[in-house]
């Protein structure tokens, strides 16, 4: 599956609430995100742009992914699909 190449950074924080993801503080242009779904703590920022690039999306998938402990390919499938 592709990656939105036109998703903001506050559509991407409303989608990742779907796994207890929530908007702990704003500093600037930056979001930052925090779970405790695992039972510890995860922290994720998120860039509050207009259109996120692929590659930082890439990379927050990336870690939202390891965290969750589940494939970037069906963390993709449920927040995209």
């Amino acid at each position: 599956m592709k990656l939105p190449r036109d998703l903001s950074g506050e559509e991407l924080a409303g989608l990742l609430g779907r796994f207890g993801y929530v908007a702990t503080r704003q500093t600037g242009s930056h979001i930052r995100l925090t779970s405790q779904r695992q039972g510890h703590p995860h922290n994720i920022t998120v860039p509050a742009h207009k259109s996120i690039k692929s590659g930082t999306l890439a990379s927050i998938l990336r870690d939202v992914s390891s965290y969750l402990k589940m494939s970037k390919s069906d963390l993709q499938g449920e927040l995209f699909s």
